[in-house]
């Protein structure tokens, strides 16, 4: 059996849409949960499979977890070990986040090396080098990462050499763990690296600095339990206003007010969308043609974000005139244009530029390779002419909680439909 959307495009949007909980905050926002004693309330948290699997691998170390709705409760007092098990590793690169946390209460980490969407080259010597500076000993040995720290963690200063999301949280969450002060120069400045501040805080975390040149992490402070709020997807939110850019019309985004989106927002701006804000809400409106909006290049936050890129790139393959992406972070991410140029997009690739000169797309049967890629094709085949099958939905429901609902409270003819295997 093999699920797939089913695409009706070449009909205008119109329509409101709430947007769920950020995977990427969310995430670490588990992990950290094993930093106290106890149960912490987790609102907003999105029921995706990245966050089932986190989930997971909470209950394999013990805690007790439930899920009510949008809530999710981790009671972490009865939790024992400090070994990942592999098939969990595998399925996510964030599974990495969980390895801080257990050296800062355990100092010890053991698991495999992380899985997740191949996007190129992802190491994670980075957060090994933060282990090692705040005094934990790493091996690796059959494919297994083994970390312990025999006399604690202690704080010292660490100089990220790129400002990488991951490396910045890690080092974040076993700080905590450490004696004396942390100093985190060059972090990532994401809006979610915040958001994770703001939840060690509410354990009785004596951090600052995030979404600046520079985080302070005082270790040792005595932890509790915390209830707290997820932050609104960014990402989902740039994923439903280039969903009516592709296919025009006019939607609402409830829940979020675009603070975080400034690239994006102009982006959809020059390609002829009108953007409106408002408290907790985001609209977005295109009558008539889209036009090619120039060059964009990604970068770390708060330049172009590298997850909304194949989204613009969907934009840009209907667009009448020339775009330019120009992918700055990772090396595989252009994969998604195979299942564009089926769609009949005039595309080129020049190394780690992505040429497009916009013309009408029309339905095919594509293959998303990656969750945002299979994003962006699901937004193309709604403004192409005729029906698309997109296959690979494993990938899309990494991130996004029912994407198909959502695209059809939206106007768009989408449904999931499953397919029988020959053989079955």
């Amino acid at each position: 059996m093999m699920e797939y959307f089913a695409v009706e495009g070449g009909w205008p949007l119109e329509g409101q849409v709430p947007v769920h909980g950020a995977k990427n905050s969310a995430l670490p926002i588990l992990a950290a949960t094993l930093l106290a004693d106890g149960e912490s309330i987790i609102h907003n948290c999105p029921s995706l499979t990245d966050c089932a699997a986190a989930l997971e691998i909470l209950s394999c170390l013990g805690c007790r977890v439930r899920r009510e709705g949008e809530t999710v409760v981790v009671n972490t007092a009865c939790r024992r070990g400090h070994t990942i098990p592999d098939d969990l590793m595998g399925r996510m690169r964030a599974s990495v986040l969980f390895l801080g946390p257990l050296l800062a209460r355990d100092g010890a980490a053991t698991a495999c090396w992380p899985g997740g969407c191949a996007l190129g080259a992802r190491p994670i010597d980075l957060h090994i080098q933060a282990f090692q500076a705040l005094g934990a000993q790493g091996r690796s040995w059959n494919g297994q990462l083994f970390f312990h720290a025999p006399t604690g963690l202690s704080g010292c200063r660490i100089v990220l050499p790129i400002p990488s999301v991951g490396a910045t949280e890690n080092a974040m969450l076993a700080a905590c763990g450490a004696q004396g002060l942390t100093i985190l120069d060059n972090p990532a400045r994401e809006p979610e690296i915040v958001d994770l501040q703001n939840f060690l805080r509410c354990l009785g975390a004596r951090v600052e600095g995030a979404g600046t040149g520079r985080i302070a992490i005082q270790g040792g402070c005595p932890l509790h339990p915390g209830e707290y709020r997820v932050m609104a997807d960014r990402i989902v939110s740039a994923t439903y206003l280039c969903a009516v850019a592709c296919a025009g019309g006019e939607g609402e985004l409830l829940g979020t007010d675009g603070a975080h989106l400034g690239p994006v927002l102009a982006a959809l701006t020059a390609a002829g969308c009108e953007i409106g804000r408002a408290p907790d809400r985001l609209q977005i409106r295109r009558i008539g043609a889209l036009r090619g909006f120039g060059a964009l290049r990604t970068g770390p936050y708060p330049a172009f974000p590298t997850d909304a890129q194949p989204l613009l790139g969907a934009v840009a393959a209907g667009a009448w005139g020339q775009s330019r992406i120009t992918e700055t972070i990772f090396d595989r991410r252009f994969r998604y244009l195979e299942g564009l140029t089926a769609m009949g997009a005039a595309v080129q690739t020049e190394g780690d530029t992505a040429c497009f000169s916009g013309r009408t797309l029309h339905g095919a049967q594509v293959e998303a390779t990656d969750l945002r890629g299979g994003a962006a094709l699901t937004l193309a085949a709604l403004g192409a002419r005729g029906e698309s099958r997109i296959y690979g939905l494993p990938h899309i429901d990494r991130g996004y909680q029912g994407l198909e609902g959502s695209l059809a409270a939206l106007g768009g003819r989408i449904r999931r439909e499953t397919r029988q295997e020959a053989g079955c």
